[in-house]
């Protein structure tokens, strides 16, 4: 027998923003200050090319624009389009990266996870893993979802890998989906995982941060 679908029974909750601490990453609220650290934290310029290359938006090369950018999340933020997170890695206390929820609908109770990056010094730490665990966490323990999404390039395979290993399904290709910074057409992959995926997801989520840090 089929289960009855139900709206979140506190819509607004899904828009608030409580800071998400683990072992390795806290997240915290996005805020306009965040942006004076962006640029160190993106790195030279063949780093934040190679970081920044899948994002939908042009990189900022200027603290002028990183404050646009940031100022641009706030804004959808306010609009309740998406809820903002910095990453701060625990060890420093640096400021490592920005990851969002976004298309956030409690009615259907879903929500899609993106709008990721990750310094470069991090990204085969225990930062990205954690950040999604916690992420999963709030979604479904805490707010009661019924379905996250990711939208992944098709061309992006660092990307497309990293969420199957969390435990994701692939469900098919959105073609000619979004226009890319350099006006070319992008394909997109979806990826879903549904709370009746996370039961077994979660699980080896956590075993996963274990090893990284044995």
């Amino acid at each position: 027998m089929a289960v009855p679908a139900t709206p979140a029974p506190e819509p607004d909750r899904w828009f608030d923003q409580p800071p998400l601490a683990g072992e390795h990453v806290t997240l915290r609220p996005l805020q306009q200050p965040d942006a004076d650290e962006w640029l160190g934290a993106l790195g030279d310029e063949r780093t934040a090319s190679e970081l920044w290359r899948w994002m939908p938006v042009p990189r900022p090369t200027t603290p002028e624009q990183a404050h646009q950018v940031v100022a641009d999340h706030l804004e959808r933020q306010q609009a309740r389009k998406s809820v903002c997170f910095t990453q701060i890695d625990n060890d420093s206390g640096r400021l490592v990266g920005l990851t969002t929820y976004y298309d956030i609908d409690p009615a259907l109770r879903t929500l899609a996870i993106g709008w990721t990056w990750i310094a470069k010094p991090f990204w085969s730490s225990g930062i990205n893993p954690e950040a999604k665990l916690l992420l999963l966490r709030r979604a479904f323990d805490d707010l009661g979802a019924a379905r996250v999404v990711w939208h992944v390039d098709i061309y992006n395979e660092r990307s497309l890998a990293a969420v199957l290993k969390l435990g994701a399904a692939r469900e098919g290709v959105l073609r000619k989906h979004r226009i890319r910074p350099d006006g070319t057409w992008r394909d997109t992959v979806q990826f879903c995982m549904t709370d009746d995926d996370w039961l077994a997801a979660r699980p080896r989520l956590v075993d996963r941060l274990e090893s990284i840090g044995e």
